[in-house]
Parts: C-alpha cells; structure tokens; sequence
C-alpha cells in the first residue's frame, strides 16, 4: 500500500463504504454465532448438566490437552517451551486444577519431524481424545497437521510459530497463533535498516522451509523497490543440515556488510561463531525465535554474539533493566518451584510461562452471575469446552474482519 497516497474525499468514501459493509458483515456473522451459542448453552443446559456428558478430552474431573515438542533433533533447545509449560500446568493442578478438573497434559516428542508428527497427533486425537492441541511447535510441522486438525474440528490452540498462515479463520477456523508473525519483524529490522544505513549490502542465510521464507517475504516487502538492489545474497539451510559452515562462506564472498540470520537456535548459533571465525564483520540481525542467551548467544561464544540486533516482544530475564520487574520475579520463583532444572538465562523458558499466562489457559474461578454477560461467563464455567469455543469463536470473528479489511484496502491502494 502507498503510504504517500493522499486521502481524498473520493478515498475516504470508498473507505467508509468499506468499513460499513464489513461491518454490517461482521456483525450479521456475529448475530449467526450467538444463535448457535444460544442453542448450544440450551441443551448444554438440557442434557449435559443432566447427563453430565461432555466431548472427547474432558470430564467432571478432567482435562485432557494434547501437544508435540521436538525433545530431541535438530530443534531440541525449544523442547523446554513444553517442559515449561508442563510445569505450569502442575501448578494449575496442585492448586486445585480449572473448576475442580484436573489437567492431563500430554507432551509428545515429534523430533521437528513433519511425518512423526502426524504420526503424534494423529494418535493424541483419535487414541488420547484430547480436547485441544496446545502450543505445538514448528512452521513446516503444524504446517502438516492443519487439515487434519480443522477437518477433525480440534481446538489448534497458540500454535508455537509466528508465521503468517495462522491468521487464517475464514478457511481454517480451528487453528490460532500467538506470537508476533515473522514477517512483521523483518518489516521491523527492514525499516531500521532504511534509516540508518541506506547503502547497505545486505546477505541473507534463512531456513529452506515456511519459516525461512516467511522472514524472506518480510524483509523483501519491508525493504520495498531497493530489495533487488540492496540484498546481494541470499542462501538457505536445511534443518537436516549438520553446519551452515558453507553457506556462511559463500554470503561473506559476496561482499556483503549486513547479514540478516533467519535461523532456529542450532542453525543461528553455528552462523554467528562462523561468521566471527572466518573474521567477517557485518551489521548482523538475529531473529528473536534465535536470541535466547542460554540456547544460542552462549554456545555460539558470548564474545563472538556482541552488537547483533534483535527485537523481541517477552522480557529477557538477563536483561538488567528487568531485574526488579515484579512480573520477573514472580516468573523467578515460579522456575525455583516448579521447572528447577530450567535455565533463567533462557527466554524460551520465559515463552513458555506466557504462553500459558497470556491467553488465560488458567482461569479464576466464575464469578456471582448479575447479568447477561456475567450469565455467558457462568454458562461457560459447567462445561470446560465452552471456554475455547467462545474464545475461539471471538477470534476467528475478529480475525476474519481483520483480514478482510486488509485484503480490501490492498486492491485499493
């Protein structure tokens, strides 16, 4: 979209006639999810407070939630995202569980493997019948499940990548992000790039996959017409692959002085010492999925990590700035109890706490019911399915007008 486009009369029109018929859109959509939430609330309140019978995954005393992790491969530094979570989880249980439900957390490892992770969730849906998936890892991974769990009309809940696709409830209603998506944050570094070093020469190194190339598309849209000009080199990794060695190599014969690291841990941390061993100094970007100092500044040599830029959307807990933060400390004791063996110099150990404390997975208990909205929020407390069809259903609403407001306005621009 042409930012420098002037907003005439006529455009302002075309925008408010826009707006209006999303929103008369939206709100037609809406009305349909509250009679469907009507009628559900009615037999729910007809049958299943009488039979006391829920769906697959939960009970009068359980909550069964299912997730995949590579604990072991190539990616095996983000498989404490699960044992953090798993510890969260223990804590939600020793304090009494989610209105008296207990919550069975099944963490399967998938060893960043797209078939094996099929294969997992495949048996965590039909075997386990879990109510939800939570939080499984990987672009190309969930990128192999996400039919499967829509067609299956599974809960695909806070999917651990930021890549674009998961903004998708038009055609995949099922499934919802969490993180900030990729290629907004090249947009970021991008835009950076144009105002305090315009004649750069930029190499890439990204992954050969939806993730790789997700921050690929962001860099080239945020840097705009000057991308050909200024990007000298790009060279992609496979995850199988043992070093980046060679393809480090090859970006700094380009001439380059800028290097963007579009890289998972493993990958990152090889990239960054060799680029300090072969004696190449460029302005560096690491993506913020990589700057864990405990998974990938530490390995790749403290000394060898110092001026990279990155931009990143949790508080690192080896950041001073943060050593009094209230929420920190909170997150301090929590690790001390609950996850011992974690690292606190790891901000994945961080992601994994808010991914569980950000999107209230852990809910207080129902509060007296005094009007219809009050009564929605009590309703949704007899059956612990209603909790995630509602936020669901609020977010795959907003998220469809969101998209659609976006797609409008890029033909017109």
């Amino acid at each position: 979209m042409n930012e420098n486009r002037a907003l005439t009369p006529s455009v302002i029109s075309d925008g408010n006639k826009t707006l209006r018929a999303i929103g008369e859109e939206y709100i037609s959509t809406l009305c349909r999810l509250l009679t469907i939430l009507s009628i559900f609330f009615s037999l729910q309140s007809g049958v299943a407070l009488a039979e006391k019978k829920y769906g697959p995954g939960a009970t009068d005393t359980e909550i069964k939630i299912g997730q995949t992790m590579p604990y072991s491969g190539p990616n095996s530094a983000y498989g404490t995202f699960g044992r953090a979570e798993a510890a969260y989880f223990k804590m939600i249980n020793d304090q009494g569980g989610i209105n008296g439900r207990k919550i069975n957390f099944l963490t399967l490892d998938d060893a960043f493997s797209p078939p094996r992770t099929v294969e997992q969730v495949r048996k965590l849906v039909e075997q386990e019948q879990v109510l939800l998936l939570f939080q499984t890892l990987g672009t190309a991974t969930n990128s192999a499940i996400h039919k499967y769990v829509n067609a299956k009309k599974v809960p695909h809940l806070f999917v651990s990548t930021g890549a674009t696709k998961w903004g998708d409830p038009e055609h995949f209603p099922w499934t919802m992000g969490w993180q900030p998506n990729y290629q907004t944050e090249a947009h970021i570094y991008a835009k950076y790039l144009l105002q305090n070093k315009r004649d750069a020469r930029i190499a890439v190194l990204y992954a050969n996959d939806d993730f790789g190339k997700d921050y690929l598309k962001g860099l080239h849209d945020g840097l705009g017409q000057q991308a050909n000009s200024l990007i000298v080199k790009e060279a992609s990794y496979e995850f199988a692959d043992p070093t980046v060695d060679s393809q480090i190599v090859t970006l700094q014969s380009s001439g380059a002085d800028t290097l963007f690291i579009f890289a998972a841990p493993k990958a990152a941390a090889q990239a960054i010492r060799k680029v300090s061993d072969v004696g190449w100094k460029p302005l560096t970007f690491l993506t913020n999925v990589s700057s864990s100092v405990a998974a990938v500044l530490e390995p790749a040599g403290l000394e060898k990590s110092v001026g990279l830029i990155t931009a990143l959307y949790l508080k690192d807990p080896t950041d001073p700035q943060w050593e009094k933060d209230a929420a920190m400390k909170t997150w301090r004791e929590w690790m001390k109890k609950y996850y011992p063996d974690g690292n606190t110099a790891d901000i994945l150990n961080v992601y994994g706490y808010a991914a569980i404390v950000g999107y209230s997975l852990h809910q207080p208990s129902a509060p007296p019911s005094t009007g219809p909205l009050q009564n929605l929020t009590a309703a949704s407390f007899a059956n612990p399915l209603i909790l995630l069809i509602v936020s669901l259903a609020i977010g795959a609403l907003f998220g469809f007008a969101s998209n659609k407001l976006s797609r409008v306005l890029a033909k017109k621009a």
